[in-house]
């Protein structure tokens, strides 16, 4: 990483931690569970980069309050305490078993009150690929502290909430899946199914079985009927989308697929089908030339996880050059093909580093979860680690 990268990273950051109430510590703290995955990987990113504590500290502080705000019912909420249900005690052992909630603006929907789909992007509840993010971000932790704990409240939290997300219609015998479900998890918010939430799942869990075998403490944890279930709901799910962050989530996804595959999963023909859903997209997306368009009209967010995911691109490519007994030369040369399109995420990084192109509402009206994520795509080797 260059130099200039790296203090970009630091300031934004510390400014992150500042500005949302990590530190100094505000009593109200402005917590999201998505930006708050990818900060604490930056975090430990940075610890790694520099050896300084105070960035290892942050991701520490970061995690518990996360579990201490998004954990627990919102201070508008009649009811009190761990959405769990747990009292105090038990709720601190265990912070994650109730799932955890969004971070959103507004309540909940209420379970008998009519949806608004407008509305419903501003309401609180619980977000699957929000959660399997999170998942990751804890897995980081405990593979850089040497502290289980993180890992185990990691595996709670894939083992409540996928009690809770899937179903099985009563038409069919294949589970299914919700998008969002209410911050108890008792209802449905959202009843369609996220496009790649059963893949993302599917990934994660395998990620913290692998995890896992690392820690004698948690030899009792099994995510095996989970990973079952996630594989069965993939199966015949298009993989193929014009979202330049689901194009960056499938190529984070390849990313981490290798490296599962490295840690002896036999998941070739997944990494196959991926990276042949992944280049299309990518090819029509950059065609379309919308990263051409002024600032006004691009979502940053969307943007960088594309970056992110182009990073994930390198990453792969390096894994199966390190490891040619495990990846065919097809694989090597899609990958390949796939690695032709590094200058887009470049030209998305010095894009949204520029102060002149920060100026509209649309990287004002979602500056937190924009410049976190430009934080990642400029430092991204922890978030795409296993």
């Amino acid at each position: 990483m260059q130099k200039t990268d790296l203090n970009s990273v630091k300031e934004i950051m510390l400014d992150f931690a500042s500005s949302t109430g990590l530190e100094p510590v505000k009593s109200n703290p402005r917590r999201y569970l998505w930006t708050d995955a990818f900060a604490v990987c930056n975090f430990l990113e940075l610890f790694r980069q520099t050896d300084d504590k105070t960035y290892l500290n942050l991701a520490f502080q970061l995690v518990n309050q996360v579990h201490h705000t998004l954990g627990k019912h919102r201070a508008d909420d009649p009811r009190p305490g761990w959405i769990s249900g747990f009292d105090e005690g038990e709720g601190e052992l265990h912070p994650t078993k109730g799932g955890l909630r969004i971070g959103k603006p507004l309540p909940e929907r209420k379970h008998n009150e009519r949806f608004d789909e407008s509305q419903e992007w501003d309401q609180d509840g619980q977000y699957y690929h929000y959660l399997t993010k999170w998942m990751h971000a804890l897995n980081r932790v405990s593979q850089v502290s040497g502290n289980p704990s993180y890992l185990r409240w990691a595996i709670e939290l894939a083992q409540a909430v996928h009690a809770s997300f899937t179903y099985a219609p009563s038409s069919n015998h294949q589970k299914r899946m919700h998008w969002k479900m209410s911050i108890d998890l008792t209802y449905p918010l959202v009843f369609a199914m996220g496009q790649h939430d059963p893949l993302d799942g599917f990934i994660t869990y395998s990620e913290l079985q692998a995890a896992a075998k690392d820690f004698e403490q948690l030899y009792e944890f099994n995510l095996s009927a989970e990973i079952n279930d996630m594989a069965h709901i993939c199966r015949g799910q298009s993989m193929v989308t014009n979202d330049p962050l689901g194009i960056g989530g499938l190529l984070s996804d390849a990313s981490r697929t290798a490296q599962l595959i490295v840690h002896d999963f036999s998941y070739n023909n997944l990494l196959k089908t991926i990276i042949n859903s992944s280049l299309p997209c990518l090819g029509s997306f950059v065609a379309g030339n919308s990263l051409d368009l002024p600032g006004g009209y691009r979502l940053a967010f969307r943007e960088l996880g594309l970056s992110i995911g182009l990073k994930g691109v390198e990453k792969l490519h390096g894994l199966i050059k390190e490891n040619p007994d495990l990846f065919n030369n097809s694989m090597q040369q899609r990958v390949e093909s796939l690695l032709r399109y590094k200058p887009a995420g470049e030209n998305i990084d010095q894009f949204w580093i520029n102060d002149e192109n920060r100026k509209y509402s649309s990287w004002t009206d979602h500056k937190d979860i924009n410049m976190v994520m430009l934080a990642t795509s400029l430092a991204p080797d922890e978030f795409l680690r296993i």
